[in-house]
């Protein structure tokens, strides 16, 4: 079956020439396509007869949700998405005052192995196709209402390790008859895959690279993320060096603090270290407690960020949202499946 949300107009275009159809039928199925439509019937200005063809030769990805979370504190919503293999992701809208930012996944699991993290518990499942990460956004703002001014990757998966079908995902969510949403409001998220990174930044695109550090130094680093192992934080550092050397873009760093872990002074003034002179952030985070998990949050954010601040190093706090729901990448998916079964799609709404 042709999977007509992943393909960019120019395809669309072969596509319906192939058929004997007008070039402009490529345009008007692309916009359907960004709305949400759910079948080929919704189509309205097509030929009947056309939307019978579509219908028996290619599909429509329409996620289905399993499960959605309203946090009464603060209206952030996360969706846990069923796919149409039954898999399920995880999608979170979170509301600001400069807009709404969803946070999309790229795989179904994540093989990465951070132990601070639910998405990894199970490993990697398969990586989702361009029409299931744009999905999550096309869908998410369909059932909240919401309109989407940014994209975090930071859900589920690990971006470039599911490489082209994240920028194929990018492409159509930056498309101006689609979503229309700029590079300049989309943040990636990497463990720090550095051949990868240097594939990314000879693309010249202008997003964001957001790199999980978590330690300044291998030992914790590697404790805390196995992929450490293969990379190592020097040869990490000198690639951000060169990601920001060739697109000009400044990296932020994620730094996911755990008790008595890597939240020391020591750790700080070694983290200053290792970012001095080069542009970028810190941003730390709160860490979210996960049962599987042996780590707990820290108790000294607010001191780590002060003395990063007193090195000159620009150091954020990460704003906690849905405190009151499985707030945690992973959680929600991770839940369901424990506990094998399907429950009503409506949970903790206000």
């Amino acid at each position: 079956m042709i999977d007509l949300r992943s393909m960019l107009p120019e395809e669309l275009e072969r596509y319906f020439q192939e058929l004997g159809q007008p070039r402009f039928r490529a345009m008007q199925v692309f916009r359907w396509l960004h709305r949400g439509v759910e079948s080929f019937d919704e189509m309205t200005d097509l030929p009947r007869a056309l939307r019978e063809r579509l219908g028996e030769d290619c599909v429509l990805t329409v996620p289905r949700v399993e499960r959605r979370q309203v946090s009464k504190l603060d209206g952030t919503i996360k969706y846990l998405w069923r796919l149409g293999d039954g898999n399920c992701v995880e999608t979170v809208l979170m509301r600001y005052k400069h807009g709404n930012t969803v946070c999309v996944s790229s795989q179904v699991g994540c093989n990465m192995g951070c132990v601070f993290c639910a998405s990894t518990l199970g490993g990697k499942v398969r990586d989702l196709a361009p029409s299931e990460i744009l999905a999550q956004v096309i869908f998410t703002k369909k059932d909240s209402g919401a309109e989407i001014s940014n994209i975090v990757m930071m859900g589920i998966g690990e971006p470039l390790d599911n490489f082209d079908a994240v920028l194929r995902f990018l492409e159509l969510v930056n498309h101006p008859e689609g979503l229309n949403i700029g590079m300049r409001h989309i943040s990636l998220s990497t463990c720090g895959l550095v051949k990868q990174i240097d594939k990314l930044a000879g693309l010249g695109l202008q997003l964001t690279l957001s790199v999980s550090l978590h330690a300044p130094e291998d030992e914790t680093r590697t404790r805390l993320m196995p992929v450490n192992r293969a990379v190592g934080v020097d040869l990490l550092m000198d690639t951000c060096r060169r990601y920001f050397e060739t697109t000009g873009r400044r990296i932020s760093y994620e730094y996911a603090m755990a008790d008595g872990v890597n939240d020391s002074d020591e750790q700080a003034d070694r983290l200053a270290a290792l970012l001095r002179g080069q542009p970028g952030h810190v941003n730390l985070i709160p860490l979210n407690e996960v049962a599987e998990s042996p780590l707990r949050p820290s108790r000294r954010v607010r001191q780590f960020q002060k003395r990063l601040e007193s090195h000159g190093v620009t150091a954020t706090v990460r704003r906690r949202l849905g405190g009151d729901i499985d707030a945690s990448c992973g959680q929600l998916r991770r839940r369901r499946i424990a506990e094998g079964e399907t429950h009503t799609p409506e949970e903790g709404s206000t």
